[in-house]
């Protein structure tokens, strides 16, 4: 069909065969568009969408996924303060405040200390349909957190563990009317359990090849199954405090608000943005021959998946299939399903996933309370016309 993409314009193989290296995989195991397959347009999304308005403003298109990893030259980026150029030779980490050791490491000390690899996919809080494109999945290289604190010597008053940005920028910090005008760091704290527990990593490359620019180069934290913010790039310090950090980008922009009912009486909350939400959404719809191949993605905090549904229409809820390739912890996981008897006219499709503690992807009226857009993890239809 003359408005249908080609199997020429989606694939990337390049990517997957470095994939297939990493992981042994068989290539049909990948949810490339096979040969024959054609891209169905989705018609909640204007063909002329640009994906990349800027460098530093790119989108994730979910279509061209081929893989288990995301090409880095298409890993969605997002910033506060700019893209700042750090340069790797000269580059320090420093590690201050309630440690025994002050440290300032360079990239060549941290790679010595490290060298291990971490698969995890994530997106950005605010990211939602119908592009959904603010995600990715990649293979990170780096040295665990824990690695960094235990060469410094953890101190046991120290209670907040806040990490640093090389960006930064001028803000205008209101209090109670008086209004200062400051150069701030972009920063987040993890608690002491949390930059303890072995989870969070620094990385220096993604996919093999050292970090880009616009991905954190050359040194940026990862907190498995947390929202992109808490994944600070260009990391330039870790500093140990007692009280709680309290930084514009983790106490006031990246919260999440929304109405409880207790007891009869609506209650208001704020709770801070951290873990991801259980999320699934539809990716690609795309056809071969009579059938139609449903391509989708599962977020969330490393909870085991139990399930993953998808609805056509009014139709019941069926049963997709997970993707093998994409079984890491925190990754990103995918999965396909096959549409059979489809119809020609204006068509639903919409997905929903459970995870092994029961918990379900909530429809979008079961969050009409929250009042903010972050931690968008609503069950999202998308619309597609069958030729």
């Amino acid at each position: 069909m003359a408005n249908e993409t080609s199997r020429r314009d989606l694939l990337r193989g390049t990517l997957a065969m470095a994939g297939l290296g990493v992981l042994g995989i068989p290539d049909w195991v990948l949810p490339a568009l096979a040969q024959g397959e054609t891209l169905v347009p989705f018609t909640d999304i204007p063909a002329t969408t640009n994906f990349t308005p800027a460098v530093d403003r790119r989108t994730f298109d979910i279509r061209k996924i081929d893989g288990p990893f995301t090409p880095a030259d298409q890993f969605f980026t997002t910033q506060h303060y700019g893209h700042p150029v750090v340069d790797p030779a000269t580059f320090r980490l420093k590690v201050s405040g309630l440690v025994e050791r002050p440290a300032s490491l360079s990239l060549d000390e941290l790679k010595r200390m490290g060298g291990k690899e971490l698969l995890a996919g994530f997106e950005c809080s605010g990211n939602r349909r119908p592009l959904q494109g603010l995600s990715g999945n990649g293979r990170w290289t780096g040295v665990p957190l824990r690695a960094v604190l235990d060469r410094a010597g953890v101190k046991p008053s120290a209670r907040a563990f806040v990490f640093f940005g090389a960006d930064h920028g001028p803000e205008d910090v209101d209090f109670r009317g008086t209004i200062s005008k400051v150069e701030q760091q972009f920063g987040r704290s993890l608690n002491r359990e949390q930059a303890l527990s072995g989870t969070p990593f620094l990385a220096w490359a993604l996919n093999g090849e050292p970090l880009t620019r616009h991905q954190g180069s050359p040194l940026r934290l990862l907190v498995p199954g947390w929202y992109g913010v808490s994944n600070v790039k260009w990391l330039a310090q870790i500093h140990l405090q007692e009280e709680a950090y309290l930084g514009k980008y983790q106490a006031r922009w990246y919260r999440t608000f929304r109405g409880e009912m207790i007891d009869g009486e609506m209650r208001w909350n704020e709770t801070a943005i951290s873990h991801m939400q259980l999320k699934s959404f539809v990716a690609r719809v795309a056809k071969n021959g009579s059938a139609y191949k449903v391509t989708g993605v599962i977020l969330n905090d490393g909870t085991p998946i139990r399930s993953v549904e998808v609805k056509v229409d009014d139709g019941p809820w069926q049963a997709a299939t997970m993707d093998p390739s994409t079984k890491e912890k925190y990754g990103w996981k995918l999965f396909t399903y096959t549409w059979n008897g489809a119809t020609p006219g204006d068509h639903t499709i919409v997905s929903r996933v459970t995870d092994t503690t029961g918990k379900v992807q909530p429809t979008e009226q079961e969050l009409e309370s929250k009042k903010s857009f972050l931690e968008q993890n609503s069950q999202a239809p998308r619309k597609l016309k069958i030729a």
